[in-house]
Order: structure tokens, then C-alpha cells, then sequence
């Protein structure tokens, strides 16, 4: 449009020229129907938040470029911009009218080449870190004196040969079970996976996953997310050696220990032979010092034991309680004559007093038969006396009855007839009884007025009612 506007100006001179408002305006349409893709290295950053736009310039060997990106859509896009990173952008040119200023205005950014890549990890690094996979309260704690060594790593690279040299040096007893795995390529992390279950499979105390130095490109697989889980739940505890001291992947971060570099990792898990015998000579010496202690211990107690009188005389222990007895048994000899003499004397009072009461038990064997023999009579004569009453209770009982016949038939003919004339039985039979408000049985229909309240008494009830009309009875009161 801005050409073919360019061109008709030019092929007709006398047509009015543009303003600088409408140039400005003719080119502002015209650069943003443009959408273009843009490669360019960060040489500046202004993002404030309270700005509408972050501000940022990239550049190439030969030019710059001024960008700016609506703040929100910059906070969504999750990159914090930094000088000298590369990024790729997707926007369009814009006019400022006002100033006359060309910008470029970003829809998208994303980090390029390298960058990418670190982008990538560190948003899986904060999604696994926010999951608590890299939290060290979970890290399984490796064990002190390992024997079977698991390593996870390329049998052909440098990394296996530091482990198995370091290992040898300084531990060779322990044992190594190497799991030769791809470290490099798109299916690196999967062989990795696999080698640790054949370490689990193998039953090995710790598992080393180890590799030498390489771009960050090459350590890409350790970066992986199921590589970083499956070493989460592995229950055997994970030591990593990967890349070089300032090398940092995903896989160190969700280990249970990190070494800088493979031979790092070997002496992570063992000891040196020589510094053993040390801790052993150390340990032995603790215990055998320990031990002239305690005998020492036992030897002053044993002799402290041996001066007490008692292990010197045993005799001793049982001095008072032998002299006791002796006193006891002297005071027993004297006392147990003097009682026999007395004890004897009293027998022998007994004995004279005892003579004498066969005499009175004779008297009183006699009361007790005169009472026996009493006793016999008075209860003949009871028997006699309880016949007779029993012949008495029966003519009562008949005589009684005799009396009570007639006045029974005449009570039950007094009861029927009380029962006639009861008022209950008159109601049963359908009659009723009214009573005025103040209980007073209505004999005459004259007794009430139209407007009063009365109580009708029923076989089963009562009837409150009020008189509507009186109707007075044709025959005459007698």
C-alpha cells in the first residue's frame, strides 16, 4: 500500500502532499500487517513492574532492535530475560506517530539454542521441586561400609574406569555390578531406567549413575523427568557423579547424594582400607581402655568389698542374734520349772474340787427326770385339749354355715333390686339425666331457659348443651 500510495504520488505531481501525521500513519499500517519470526542476542533489559510494556533491545553483529511486550503477556511466557542470551521472537513492527519511533512489538518469546534447553530443565526443575521429590528428608541416607556397588554408566567411557580404579584403591573389597548403558541420544534416559532395575534385580547396596564431562547438550538424558521419578522411588539409595564440578542436572538434585565427578561418587561409598585399620586400631583401643576401666572398677570394689568385717568373720554377722538366743533360752530354763510347780498346784485344786460334784450332779439328775416326766403328762394333756378344739372348729364351720345361707339369698335379692332401681341401669337402657349449671338434676322443662347451658348424663359420658327453644308437654303436671 505504501508503495503503490508512493508511486500514484510521485505520477501526479499536483495532488496535495502528505502531512507528516498521515506519512507516519501510512507507514504505521503498512509495517503492521508485517508479522515476522526474529533471532537476535539480548544487549539490554528494562522491565519494571509498573510499566503496561517490559522493554528489552536484542542485536545481531550488525544491527539493533528496540522490542517491547505487553507486561502481562511477558509474566505469562515464564522468562526472565537476561544480557547475552539468545531468544527468538514472533511480532510485528509498530510506529510511534508522536516521537516517530519504530519498535518492534513481541507476541511470543522463547529462549533459543541453548538457552532452550535451560528453560526446559528449569521448569521441570521447579515442577519436580514444588512436588517435593528433591525435599532432603527423602533422600534414602547411604549406607557406611557398602560391599555390592552398583554402576550405572557407558562400559566404554572414562567414568566406569575412575570408578573401578578408585574403588579398587581405596576399597577393594567391596564388590562392582556394572550395568553398561547408553549415556548419550533420545533413548538414553530409558537404557538408564533399565540399568538401575538390573542393580535393584542384582540386590546391590548402592547404586552409582555416573558420566564423564560433555556439553550440556550431551547431558541432556539426566535431565529427563521419568529418569528423575524412577529415581525417586528406587529404594536402594542413588549417589550421581555426573559431568564435571560445575555440571548441575536434574538427576543430581532428585539423588540421594551428589558427587562432582565419577571418581567423586567411588569415594562417596567407600572407605580407605587404610583409614579402616585406622577407625579399627581406634575402635580396639577405645574398647580395650574401656574394658582396663571397668576391671579397675571391679578390682577397688572388690577390695573395698573384702575389708568389711563381715567376708573377714561370717561369724560376725550373726554375733547379736546368737547372744539374743542365748539370753532367751537362759530365761526359758528358769521360767518353765516354776511354772510346772504352779500349773501342778492348780491341777491338783482341781482335782479335790471335782471330787466333790458327783454329789450334786446326782440332785440335779434327779430335778431333770421330775421334769421329764412333768413334761410327758403336760403334753398328753395337750393332746387331748387340741382333739377337742378340732371337734369344736368343725361344728362352728357347720353351724356357721347353716346361719349364712338365708341371709346370702337375702342379700342377693337386695342387690338385684338395688341394681333396678339404680340410676346406671336406667341409663344403660338408653334414659339420660340432665343437670343445670349448678348440678341440679332438671325435673320440669320450665327448670331451664332458652340461652342456659346444661349437662346431659349418659351411660358412658356427659353432654354439655345449650337450650335453643322449650317445648312444653301436652299432658298437664299432676
Amino acid at each position: 500500500m505504501l508503495a503503490s500510495q508512493v508511486e500514484q504520488q510521485q505520477g501526479d505531481d499536483e495532488k496535495k502532499p502528505l502531512s507528516i501525521s498521515e506519512a507516519l500513519d501510512v507507514a504505521k499500517g503498512s509495517l503492521e500487517k508485517l508479522k515476522l519470526r526474529v533471532l537476535g542476542e539480548v544487549s539490554e533489559v528494562n522491565v519494571k513492574p509498573g510499566y503496561a510494556n517490559a522493554y528489552f533491545t536484542l542485536k545481531d553483529e550488525t544491527g539493533t532492535l528496540p522490542c517491547q511486550m505487553w507486561h502481562d503477556r511477558f509474566e505469562k511466557c515464564g522468562i526472565t530475560l537476561e544480557v547475552g542470551m539468545m531468544v527468538e521472537l514472533v511480532g510485528r513492527f509498530s510506529l510511534y506517530p508522536k516521537k516517530g519511533r519504530m519498535h518492534f512489538q513481541v507476541f511470543a518469546i522463547s529462549v533459543a539454542g541453548e538457552g532452550m534447553l535451560r528453560q526446559q530443565v528449569a521448569i521441570l526443575q521447579r515442577k519436580l521441586e514444588a512436588e517435593g521429590l528433591m525435599a532432603p528428608e527423602r533422600k534414602v541416607p547411604v549406607p557406611a561400609y557398602p560391599m555390592k556397588i552398583g554402576v550405572v554408566t557407558s562400559p566404554r567411557g572414562d567414568a566406569i574406569h575412575d570408578v573401578l580404579r578408585t574403588t579398587r584403591r581405596r576399597f577393594p573389597l567391596a564388590h562392582i555390578y556394572v550395568a553398561g548403558v547408553p549415556v548419550e541420544g533420545a533413548r538414553a534416559p530409558e537404557y538408564i531406567v533399565e540399568g538401575m532395575r538390573a542393580c535393584f534385580r542384582a540386590r546391590v547396596e548402592v547404586i552409582l549413575l555416573v558420566r564423564g564431562g560433555g556439553s550440556y547438550e550431551d547431558l541432556m538424558p539426566f535431565n529427563d523427568e521419568q529418569l528423575a521419578r524412577a529415581i525417586v522411588k528406587c529404594p536402594i539409595p542413588v549417589v550421581t557423579g555426573i559431568g564435571h564440578e560445575p555440571d548441575t542436572t536434574i538427576a543430581d538434585l532428585v539423588g540421594d547424594l551428589r558427587a562432582s565427578t565419577p571418581t567423586g561418587a567411588a569415594e562417596a561409598v567407600t572407605v580407605q582400607t587404610s583409614q579402616l585399620a585406622a577407625q579399627l586400631r581406634s575402635m580396639g583401643e577405645y574398647i580395650a581402655q574401656r574394658q582396663q576401666q571397668r576391671i579397675q572398677h571391679a578390682t577397688l570394689s572388690l577390695d573395698r568389698y573384702a575389708t568389711r568385717p563381715i567376708f573377714k568373720d561370717p561369724r560376725s554377722m550373726f554375733a547379736s542374734d546368737l547372744i539374743t538366743l542365748d539370753i532367751a533360752h537362759d530365761r526359758l530354763s528358769r521360767a518353765l520349772p516354776a511354772n510346772i510347780e504352779r500349773d501342778k498346784t492348780r491341777l491338783a485344786a482341781y482335782a479335790s474340787r471335782l471330787s466333790v460334784k458327783p454329789a450334786i450332779f446326782d440332785r440335779a439328775s434327779a430335778k431333770l427326770e421330775n421334769y421329764s416326766s412333768r413334761l410327758r403328762s403336760s403334753t398328753a394333756s395337750l393332746d387331748r385339749n387340741t382333739l377337742r378344739l378340732s371337734a369344736q372348729c368343725d361344728r362352728l364351720r357347720e353351724v356357721s354355715s347353716k346361719l349364712l345361707t338365708p341371709a346370702q339369698h337375702e342379700v342377693a335379692l337386695k342387690a338385684g333390686r338395688l341394681h333396678d332401681l339404680s340410676p346406671l341401669a336406667t341409663l344403660s337402657r338408653g334414659y339420660a339425666i340432665a343437670r343445670d349449671g349448678e348440678g341440679r338434676i332438671v325435673k320440669h322443662a320450665s327448670a331451664l331457659s332458652p340461652g342456659d347451658t346444661f349437662e346431659v348424663t349418659v351411660a358412658d359420658g356427659s353432654i354439655c348443651a345449650t337450650v335453643d327453644s322449650i317445648r312444653a308437654s301436652e299432658r298437664s303436671d299432676s
